[in-house]
């Protein structure tokens, strides 16, 4: 068994998934109206704005000399896995 690290695991996953969410963006331009076309774009968003109790989804933290303003959302769609799952396989079988 290859040990890996755990920041290129999770860069190759990250990857996958960026990929995937890309394709499936694509294929909703090309794609005519219709189910299909429903399923490849129909996506779940996971924010920070759950988390903190802000409509925003932003964290702001205000500084005097300076303001940050953190914010996190995830948007995955059936693509997205598809891309994950590449990754995986890609991690698992490919040296």
């Amino acid at each position: 068994m290859i040990k890996r690290s755990l920041a290129l695991i999770a860069l190759t996953l990250f990857v996958g998934a960026m990929a995937g969410t890309l394709t499936g963006e694509l294929l909703g331009w090309i794609l005519p109206e219709g189910v299909v076309k429903d399923f490849f774009l129909t996506s779940v968003t996971f924010d920070l704005a759950g988390l903190v109790g802000n409509e925003s989804g932003v964290i702001v933290l205000d500084l005097i000399m300076f303001t940050f303003k953190f914010g996190l959302t995830l948007k995955i769609n059936f693509t997205s896995i598809i891309g994950i799952a590449g990754a995986y396989y890609f991690l698992r079988y490919f040296r």
